[in-house]
């Protein structure tokens, strides 16, 4: 194994004004496998997260939801757990943009910079809102870009060609809150000079010399370059970057300048520093001795739309605040669904992170099938339900899962769990195995996750032919080949535990079912230089996971229904789908006369009806409305039931029916049950047209 490295490791930061969505979970996902890897490897790893938290859109958010931004912030960090756990990301610490380490890094961190000539006051002028009377944030600002002339862009940065620029570089701005044509006043404000010399020379090095993906690289190279555009205007290469905005402010106040504060984007990727200092502390470590040793490693995962703030003004903050630089800045692409379709809840392409989990789907197929998808490359990714179920049925399911319940069972019941020794032939696959298996771990280790995955599944189908060829279920039905059967179901375990091995970066939760099923420690990339050996027991096998059900799939992208307006929403829910009258008629709705009806035993809810519906007998059915009525307040009175409704068998018994009952859709609201009663007259078997 090579020498134990040190590495520091963080994901872009979240803003805090929204739960996570599939990108945030994508990303995670990505850096969580890397990190895994790495510890696979037997290397140290800090893995960080925190929310940013700073910002006028979050002041704004916050004054609409009627809290103060704090507690704003503080709302939506109680709510990321269920994603971070549900998906199995394992962050060593998650901590928030708005914390004292965050207030003392970011403020030491500018005081640096200004001792080293970096930072100088100018007075500009600057977009204000009429309508609001506020300084409008850059993000609140909106125009065309005047680079590419791409229209709706942002009024720092253009998401369609990534030029830099002033918001007053914007060609017919408008504002982002009012739709106010904004006016021009002048104020200080605070720059940090990146067209110092120091500072290009600095970058142009740092961004070229390999820590980026080369076609990153080539990117960012633009952004140095004096160059003449299509339109005959040049680009001028980096300049200064305004640091400061002014109150009212949600922020890091900016030291001996009262009533200004740090923008946003200084201060959201100290918070990397911060939660790892807040880790540290919490440990009772050194941070400045950690961030101090030359053998640590800095690495960050982002998105493609942040590469700017990371590869140019992150750096250069670091390098003359007299810090330590990112050794590599990991870029990804976006997420879309069905061939490139962007994500939209409202078209029903949307992929809610808590919506899948809630439908009960395995976490672990998401995280095998975005792996299967991402490689060390700036790629745009796509999600194809049906490619999703394919992969995990064929991959998961059929390739892996079952080579160990194809052999485990006869080792248990025949063998007593027992391994044998493995013959030539066996020897020779699991051979191939452990020999292939570095070579995978590297492919891990360098992000080539789609290629690594590959890998495996191939070395899969080896030993699928392996069982194909010797038929473990024809050998337990021969006589005298009991010895063969234990050799070559005792090789399938042992092929099994190295796939296992190589899919735990992957698959950490399933790992850790066979870790405890092999009755064997926590696996490592080394655990596959050896093998489990005659002699080892093995627990009784449990199914390790299931397929996709095409339900689960249907429903995870079922588009939300329209909301109609409030006013015109009766009894609180929106009314269901148009239905014609062939639809009607097939449900057969019969009046019914309650003989009996008495508590359910063991349910507070249920109570139970006999029922005469005037077919010589009686039925049984279970309603749920023991909280609304007094079983002798029903006996004797008619209803309405749905006759032909297919009996459901329930913990209590058979339920032959439903019983109608009206509530308002906000039982909270106004709660109450009321059971169907028709007019005096109607009597039982009498249908409902």
């Amino acid at each position: 194994m090579s020498a134990q490295r040190k590495l520091f490791v963080t994901t872009a930061l979240p803003y805090a004004n929204g739960n996570f969505h599939i990108g945030h979970i994508m990303e995670y996902i990505q850096a969580d496998i890397w990190v895994r890897v790495q510890r696979m490897l037997g290397h140290q790893v800090n893995f960080v997260g925190a929310d940013d938290t700073h910002g006028a859109p979050i002041m704004i958010a916050a004054e609409k939801a009627g809290k103060t931004p704090q507690q704003f912030v503080a709302d939506i960090a109680a709510g990321r757990k269920p994603y971070l756990d549900g998906f199995h990301i394992a962050f060593d610490n998650w901590h928030s943009t708005d914390a004292p380490e965050n207030h003392q890094l970011a403020q030491q961190i500018y005081l640096d910079l200004k001792a080293a000539g970096l930072i100088e006051t100018r007075v500009i002028e600057q977009f204000f809102d009429p309508e609001k009377n506020m300084f409008l944030p850059d993000r609140f600002i909106k125009g065309e870009c005047p680079k590419c002339h791409a229209k709706d862009q942002y009024g720092d940065n253009c998401e369609v060609c990534g030029a830099v620029y002033a918001p007053t570089d914007l060609i017919e701005p408008f504002s982002a809150l009012s739709g106010a044509k904004p006016v021009l006043k002048s104020s200080e404000h605070f720059f940090f000079q990146l067209s110092d010399p120091r500072c290009v020379a600095f970058l142009e090095e740092w961004t070229q010399d390999g820590r980026l993906q080369p076609e990153v690289a080539n990117k960012v190279k633009e952004w140095f370059t004096v160059r003449t555009n299509p339109d005959g205007t040049t680009s001028e290469g980096l300049g200064d970057w305004d640091i400061s905005r002014d109150a009212p402010y949600f922020g890091i106040e900016i030291p001996g300048a009262p009533g200004k504060y740090f923008y946003v984007w200084l201060d959201a990727p100290v918070g990397y520093l911060a939660s790892l200092k807040n880790l540290l502390d919490k440990r009772g470590e050194d941070y400045a001795a950690y961030m101090a040793d030359p053998a640590l490693e800095q690495f960050h995962f982002i998105g493609k739309d942040i590469v700017t703030f990371h590869t140019l003004f992150w750096p250069a903050m670091l390098k003359f605040s007299g810090r330590k630089t990112p050794d590599s800045v990991f870029v990804h692409g976006f997420l879309t669904v069905n061939n490139g379709e962007k994500m939209s809840k409202s078209r029903g392409t949307g992929l809610d992170p808590l919506k899948y989990l809630s439908l009960g789907m395995n976490p672990e197929w998401l995280r095998y099938y975005l792996a299967a998808k991402l490689s060390a490359r700036n790629e745009d990714i796509d999600f194809n339900p049906d490619d999703f179920m394919a992969r995990v049925n064929s991959d998961l399911i059929g390739k892996f899962v079952n080579i160990a319940s194809r052999a485990a069972g006869f080792i248990h019941k025949r063998f007593g769990g027992q391994l044998a020794a493995v013959s030539a032939d066996g020897d020779a696959l699991l051979s191939h195995l452990q020999d292939a298996a570095p070579g995978v771990a590297e492919l891990l280790a360098e992000r080539d996750y789609g290629k690594a995955l590959r890998e495996i599944m191939l070395l899969a189908d080896r030993v699928n032919e392996y069982v194909d060829q010797n038929k473990p279920w024809e050998l337990a039905k021969q006589e005298g080949m009991e010895a063969r059967l234990q050799d070559v179901c005792s090789a399938c375990i042992e092929a099994f535990r190295l796939l296992s091995i190589l899919l735990k970066p992957v698959l950490p939760a399933l790992a850790t079912q066979v870790e405890a099923f092999l009755q064997v420690g926590p696996f490592t990339f080394d655990s596959a230089r050896t093998l489990l050996g005659a002699g080892h027991r093995i627990q009784e096998y449990k199914h390790l996971m299931q397929r996709v059900d095409v339900k689960q799939l249907d429903a995870l992208f079922e588009p939300p229904a329209a909301p109609e307006p409030e006013a015109t929403v009766p009894g609180g829910e929106e009314l269901a789908p148009t239905i014609g009258i062939d639809d009607f008629a097939k449900i057969d709705l019969r009046i019914a006369l309650i003989v009996n009806c008495e508590p359910v035993e063991g349910s507070t809810k249920l109570l139970r009806l006999t029922l005469d519906v005037g077919e010589g007998k009686h039925r049984n059915v279970f309603s749920g409305i023991a909280s609304a009525y007094k079983p002798e307040d029903l006996i004797g009175k008619h209803t309405v039931m749905v006759a032909n409704l297919a009996p459901r068998k329930m913990k209590f018994g058979i339920s032959e029916g439903m019983v109608l009952a009206a509530s308002h859709g906000d039982e909270k609201a106004q709660p109450g049950i009321y059971v169907l009663n028709p007019w005096p007259g109607a009597t039982p078997g009498m249908r409902v047209r």
